[in-house]
């Protein structure tokens, strides 16, 4: 229930500091994007993502041993990147078209992770145990890191940052602001993994860090890119 009710709550809270924000600073840039595109792309978004979710959720929880049916944040992201990124090459669509949903996914971050965290062990997305100060106690009786909490913060950090360029540089934010966003979602998201119980899938590395490391990839590729006239 506790998940539910939050992640009913990061949905329209996404929604209307997204509303705002881009209402705000980028609703010219907003409105030339939406017309380039057609139902198609939408169509595409909502595929990606939810056989994403799904899929790469599912996939980290049987390698580590739990044969259940689960969803993940970055799986969204990642499918989504994956069937708009070819939606835009079957069109030749150049440039970012994600910078519409950066402020919300960043807000669904931040409040979706809070309801990871009171879930408890249910939610599946707890960390492995630990002697710091802050260790909680998910109702097994070991002090685990509270993964949940530290990738909520690191994105609400995000956030900041990103609502003071949407204010002073719009035309960055419509350029790159989505691929920032990747990065750095994928890049803090690697390093929290590592204080998480899944099992390893490539060497070392669980299926969700090698998932972040080709997002880190990503990014960057995208990144240059723009820098050498990928827009419209």
């Amino acid at each position: 229930m506790p998940h539910i009710l939050f992640d009913l709550t990061a949905v329209l809270l996404s929604i209307i500091i997204g509303f705002g924000v881009y209402h705000t600073y980028l609703r010219q840039a907003l409105e030339k994007t939406v017309r380039n595109l057609n139902p198609l792309y939408f169509l595409a978004l909502s595929f990606g993502s939810i056989v994403g979710a799904f899929s790469l959720g599912t996939a980290n929880l049987y390698i580590s041993g739990e044969e259940i049916i689960g969803r993940s944040i970055l799986g969204v992201l990642f499918g989504a990147i994956i069937t708009i990124e070819i939606y835009k090459l079957k069109r030749g669509i150049k440039g970012s078209t994600g910078y519409m949903y950066m402020v919300p996914f960043i807000v669904i971050v931040i409040v979706g992770r809070l309801g990871c965290f009171f879930s408890g062990l249910s939610d599946h997305t707890y960390g492995i145990e630990t002697s710091v100060p802050w260790g909680f106690d998910f109702g097994d009786g070991f002090l685990r890191h509270p993964v949940q909490l530290y990738e909520s913060i690191s994105m609400a950090f995000f956030l900041i940052i990103s609502l003071f360029l949407f204010k002073y540089r719009a035309q960055f934010i419509i350029l790159n602001g989505f691929y920032l966003c990747v990065g750095f979602y994928a890049a803090q998201r690697f390093f929290w993994e590592f204080l998480k119980p899944y099992s390893a899938w490539l060497g070392a590395l669980n299926i969700f860090q090698v998932i972040c490391i080709s997002l880190v990839i990503y990014s960057i590729f995208m990144i240059g890119k723009v820098r050498n006239g990928y827009h419209t």
